[in-house]
């Protein structure tokens, strides 16, 4: 304590004789001239950044060092009612956004977010200039008339103008906008302007947050999750197929109107949090991250849910450990941070993920192409070979013997295959042979029953000419699943002979009942 009356004593020293200083210094500048008037200015200017914010810093206690541990025990002690209030809103409007962003995303409609969040500015600015002082109530109820407002002032533009809806939400957004701005430079400079905490609005401030606001954001949450509980049929078939929805007999226009005023109203419980700047990203960011790690709704609204009270709670805490630093911005770098984590490593959509998955791909592929040269090769012989020189696959599959060697070992490492010292009279060779196992000849039947049975079907059914569908079946081979093999011959009435005359391939899996006639899965010979 003593240490920081003492900083706070040479602060106000220090300051002291710059005043001085800059007193001395004007009283011998002449200010006649043009230069000097200039030099004037820039000392003035100097005296404002370093004297008066020093002072300023010292009367606020800003230059005592902060312990972030000390902060953070004390966040998640809860021992501080403003940590509290700040949590139950941050949970409140991260499940409020997430479910409503979920739809908005699904429904292509995320910059309506972001100008209802903009549009809503001079609703705050009339509420508080209606009360007379930050009531939640009348910011509330400004604010969302003015986003209602924003929303129909779009779909008038879109439906009597030739304005795209893209055009007329940025219109809307930027008028709204540039309003709320006017109207705020009004009271910042008003005699209590710089007391009335409007300024949280701008960045967010969850610390700000009071009883009132939670019993607000808690009663327009219940609200979200009781029209998508009662609603969820018709909010999901309008959000994916509205012209469906509309053939079935169900409201559109008013399932529209009720989402937007949903909306608007998460926009407003969510500007004290977040500020109107960054209320849109909270709508529309964990929505998106959802969207990347699932294809079902329900999941969808769940998890952009969660991902949105861990942003917000995140976020919250992260500005509790500084000095007045804004919530809003960390609340989005949280869900920025959840998005990137979906977008590289996301089990189905993530970029990494679908890299691995492309490559596991493509060594499959190869794996089945050099199993079906082998069977080839020894289809060539009639079945009497089981073993053949890496040269002979090297010359079948058109590669150089290192590259046949690589396919080789990675057919030894998958289990399908052997490979072994050739021998020359009973000696061992300088050769190396390379020989099936049963599950590698399994597979290599597969492979090539599929080529041949997809090349039968493109004659067949799609009267392609037998010398035009190699290409295709090529291609197809690869992903062929063994109900699809299954439905094609009992649609090629279990045929023994490919376009070209080649025998069909039996696998060594003997007949599932009921189905003992499929070429597939009855033994050889049968």
């Amino acid at each position: 304590m003593m240490k920081e009356d003492a900083i706070s004593k040479q602060a106000f020293s220090f300051a002291a004789d710059l005043r001085r200083f800059t007193q001395i210094i004007f009283s011998r500048i002449c200010v006649s001239s043009a230069f000097h008037l200039r030099l004037k200015k820039t000392i003035f200017i100097l005296w404002l950044l370093f004297g008066t914010s020093l002072a300023h810093a010292a009367k606020i206690g800003d230059l005592r060092e902060t312990d972030w541990l000390e902060q953070a025990a004390r966040f998640w002690s809860l021992s501080d009612p403003a940590v509290v209030n700040a949590l139950i809103g941050s949970v409140l409007m991260g499940v409020c956004c997430g479910l409503l962003g979920a739809f908005i995303v699904v429904r292509k409609l995320s910059l309506m977010g972001d100008t209802l969040s903009h549009a809503v500015m001079p609703g705050v600015a009339l509420g508080f200039l209606w009360a007379a002082s930050k009531n939640p109530l009348a910011i509330f109820i400004g604010a969302t008339l003015a986003g209602l407002a924003g929303t129909w002032l779009v779909g008038a533009i879109k439906k009597t103008t030739p304005v795209k809806e893209d055009g007329a939400l940025g219109m809307v957004l930027a008028g709204f906008y540039a309003v709320g701005i006017c109207l705020f430079v009004m009271i910042q400079r008003s005699p209590t302007g710089n007391k009335s905490g409007i300024d949280k609005f701008l960045f967010g401030q969850a610390a700000a947050l009071s009883t009132q606001d939670l019993w607000l954001m808690g009663i327009v949450t219940a609200c979200a999750l009781l029209a998508v509980a009662l609603f969820y049929k018709e909010l999901l078939t309008t959000s994916f197929d509205v012209g469906f929805a509309r053939s079935s007999g169900m409201a559109t226009g008013m399932l529209h109107s009720l989402l937007m005023s949903l909306l608007a109203f998460a926009v407003v419980i969510s500007l004290q949090a977040t500020g109107v700047v960054l209320v849109s990203a909270m709508l529309i960011t964990p929505a998106a991250t959802a969207y990347l790690l699932t294809d079902r709704m329900g999941v969808m609204l769940t998890l952009a849910a969660l991902i949105g009270v861990g942003s917000a709670v995140l976020g919250a805490f992260l500005s509790f450990l500084g000095h007045s630093l804004p919530t809003g911005p960390f609340m989005v770098v949280g869900a920025g941070v959840a998005f990137t984590v979906a977008y590289f490593a996301g089990p189905r959509h993530g970029l990494i993920t679908r890299w691995f998955r492309q490559a596991s791909r493509r060594r499959r592929v190869r794996d089945e192409n050099t199993l079906k040269a082998l069977y080839h090769l020894a289809e060539q012989s009639n079945f009497a070979e089981e073993s053949f020189n890496l040269g002979q696959l090297a010359a079948q599959r058109n590669e150089s013997l290192p590259e046949t060697e690589e396919r080789a070992a990675a057919l030894a490492r998958a289990g399908f295959a052997t490979v072994v010292q050739a021998t020359e009279n009973g000696l061992p060779g300088t050769h190396r042979n390379v020989q099936l196992t049963p599950s590698g000849w399994r597979r290599a039947s597969e492979v090539v029953r599929n080529h041949r049975l997809w090349e039968l079907y493109l004659t067949n059914a799609a009267q392609y000419a037998a010398d035009h569908v190699h290409d295709d079946a090529e291609r197809v081979e690869h992903i062929l699943g063994e109900e699809i093999v299954r439905e094609l011959e009992k649609r090629l009435n279990y045929p023994q002979l490919d376009p070209h005359g080649k025998p069909i391939p039996q696998t060594l899996q003997p007949a599932p009942a009921g189905d003992s006639a499929a070429t597939g899965y009855r033994q050889p010979g049968s």
